[in-house]
């Protein structure tokens, strides 16, 4: 398979879908198949010491296929898009010099939407106009910052949403333009030869996925891998602390919630993430959905590949 390419992320591969669609197994099915080492597309796998609640591929899933971008952040910070993207054009760079191919594999779809069309990264924040909008919102209102928005910006946010509105003035003052002009310019949808695909199960099915999973995080020992996160000397970030599955056991650990309550919130905030993630794939229409019922991962695998090679 050959995809001629200047953007390194156009020459990679991709396979998404919901939590829990089986993406693990069929990613590594077509890696096997394609030559290919996997580049995690996963924000909170980026993270050490949270493996079970991520449900990280163990060694034995992974069948001897490279994975990378796993364990490379302490949870005592928080990742983001951009040196997620840079960390992937490093490791596409790394991949494709052993004469492999890179194809990404997870469900995060800001990450994946940041490698197809690009990263609105604006100016450097700026402290010191920063803390005078803050003051500002305080004394007036957030509404009052919210009616210095251009209309289109004005429309997208939420007249309370002040971190955003903040932000979105502190571009607007840096640069002349609207955050919303400057996004745009990364809205351009990925070439079409770009081989993105995502799974998709019926939705009674992909629930009972999840419910089981959830239910053998908690059986493998999810509590006591929250306990070691608590219990680490440097306290861990917003993000990886808000992640799903830790922010339940770390309410249940600190006396907020029972046992029963945290495994039932765990599911159901998983299954309201998966449905968030299949809207998400549905707006971008770089990708090709696989549906997926009632077959083993190898058919699956075969299934995509065949697609790839009539789209060469």
């Amino acid at each position: 398979m050959t995809v001629r390419s200047t953007d390194p992320f156009h020459r990679s591969v991709y396979l998404t879908g919901p939590t829990a669609s089986g993406k693990t197994a069929i990613g590594v099915e077509l890696a096997l198949r394609l030559e290919a080492e996997v580049i995690c597309l996963d924000s909170m796998t980026l993270y050490r010491g949270m493996d079970i609640g991520t449900a990280k591929p163990t060694v034995a899933e992974r069948r001897g296929v490279p994975h990378h971008l796993i364990d490379v952040i302490d949870p005592s910070r928080n990742a983001s898009v951009a040196e997620y993207r840079a960390l992937a054009a490093e490791k596409i760079a790394e991949i494709e010099s052993r004469g492999k191919i890179p194809i990404f594999i997870g469900g995060t779809p800001l990450y994946l939407k940041a490698l197809l069309r690009g990263l609105f990264e604006g100016p450097s924040a700026d402290p010191a106009l920063r803390e005078s909008l803050a003051r500002e919102a305080l004394e007036q209102g957030a509404e009052a910052l919210h009616a210095r928005l251009d209309p289109e910006t004005a429309a997208r946010l939420h007249k309370n949403d002040v971190r955003r509105i903040i932000r979105a003035l502190e571009v607007q003052t840096l640069t002349g333009e609207s955050i919303s002009k400057r996004q745009v310019e990364h809205e351009t949808p990925a070439p079409a030869s770009v081989r993105v695909f995502a799974l998709s199960r019926p939705r009674r099915e992909l629930y009972d996925r999840i419910n089981a999973r959830v239910d053998a995080m908690f059986e493998s020992g999810l509590i006591d891998e929250a306990k070691a996160l608590l219990n680490r000397a440097e306290p861990i970030a917003s993000a990886p602390a808000q992640a799903v599955g830790y922010r339940e056991v770390f309410d249940y650990l600190e006396g907020r919630i029972t046992l029963a309550e945290a495994i039932e919130r765990t599911k159901t905030r998983t299954r309201r993430f998966a449905k968030r993630q299949e809207t998400w794939f549905r707006s971008l229409e770089e990708i090709e959905p696989v549906p997926v019922a009632g077959e083993t991962p190898e058919i699956t695998a075969e299934r995509i590949i065949q697609n790839i090679y009539d789209m060469s």
